[in-house]
């Protein structure tokens, strides 16, 4: 339930078109629904204006339904990332509108339209290794309802490329940059645009690249100013945080 929920089930309550009992059956589940293996907030669209997200990683196939299946019954749109295609298709089965992202590796249910402000993300990639981690930010911040540009492959191996497109990622409000090895597009980027810029250091990378650390040190290191860096590979996390951003 978000605001604007809450609003009209209050006038309509006011308003005599709803009575008082079925208006309390609407709020039971709040503030949060225990489903005993897992304990649903929903009330974090009331809070924090997104509703919460479904991380499909370390949960079972029927444990991902279950939390979904009551998911629907709120009419929210619903977003799991790290999910496989078996949950894929056991969430389709009762719900045939999901729809999994390969690349990204997430369920979308789209239940509603949200209103998108006319300012977007831009999600640039180092490298084409990095794409499954700024499809995440993407898809993420889509669902959320932001207008996303991605522009992949300008690392700075041939950062002319990167110049090619530098009009368009200095057109956006808030700048994603996901790049593995030395991490070094982040910086590059934040001495060349005035935006804030989210770092996302990916795991691609030879050995001493231990996983994505290196990018990791390398973007929190940077010499540039405006740049914030998520967690390793955590395109989510940076997908969130560019659409809070974009809608101030």
């Amino acid at each position: 339930m978000n605001s604007n929920d809450l609003k009209f089930l209050l006038e309509s309550v006011k308003n005599g078109v709803v009575d008082i009992d079925e208006a309390m059956e609407n709020l039971a589940d709040l503030p949060f629904k225990d489903l005993g293996f897992a304990k649903i907030d929903n009330h974090r669209e009331l809070r924090v204006g997104y509703p919460e997200v479904i991380y499909c990683e370390g949960k079972t196939i029927d444990q991902v339904v279950k939390i979904i299946e009551f998911m629907l019954t709120k009419n929210s749109n619903i977003l799991g990332t790290r999910a496989n295609k078996e949950m894929y298709l056991a969430v389709k089965e009762i719900c045939p509108e999901a729809i999994y992202n390969d690349l990204s590796r997430t369920i979308v249910i789209k239940k509603h339209e949200i209103q998108k402000p006319d300012t977007y993300i831009a999600i640039v990639t180092a490298g084409t290794s990095d794409l499954p981690v700024a499809e995440e930010a993407s898809v993420t911040a889509e669902i959320l309802g932001n207008n996303v540009i991605t522009i992949s492959d300008v690392g700075v191996a041939g950062i002319h490329r990167l110049f090619d497109r530098l009009d368009i990622i200095r057109g956006a409000k808030v700048v994603i940059v996901a790049a593995g090895m030395e991490g070094a597009l982040a910086s590059v980027l934040g001495g060349l645009v005035d935006k804030p810029v989210i770092a996302v250091p990916t795991s691609i990378g030879y050995g001493a690249n231990f996983g994505g650390l290196s990018a990791l040190l390398a973007m929190l290191n940077s010499c540039a100013s405006g740049v914030s860096v998520v967690n390793i590979d955590n395109g989510f996390g940076a997908g969130y945080l560019a659409s809070m951003i974009n809608k101030l």
